[in-house]
């Protein structure tokens, strides 16, 4: 049996870790830090310890913006 977590509703500016973003998108970490180095990734928020975070809205916006339309 899967287990899946229990989301809360995200407020528009919350702001999500590394690891939360991945498991919404469901890839690795390698893969978001590709995307990060290539400019294509969600927009982040760099703390002054190297740590990242992402605004919910802008990782809304982000997946919004890949949408295609339908064949």
């Amino acid at each position: 049996m899967t287990v899946t977590p229990i989301r809360r509703p995200a407020r528009t500016g919350e702001l999500m870790t590394v690891p939360e973003v991945l498991a919404e998108l469901d890839v690795p970490k390698s893969t978001f830090y590709r995307w990060k180095a290539l400019g294509i990734a969600p927009r982040t928020i760099k703390y002054p310890n190297g740590s990242l975070r992402v605004r919910r809205r802008d990782l809304d916006t982000w997946i919004e913006s890949r949408e295609e339309n339908a064949a």
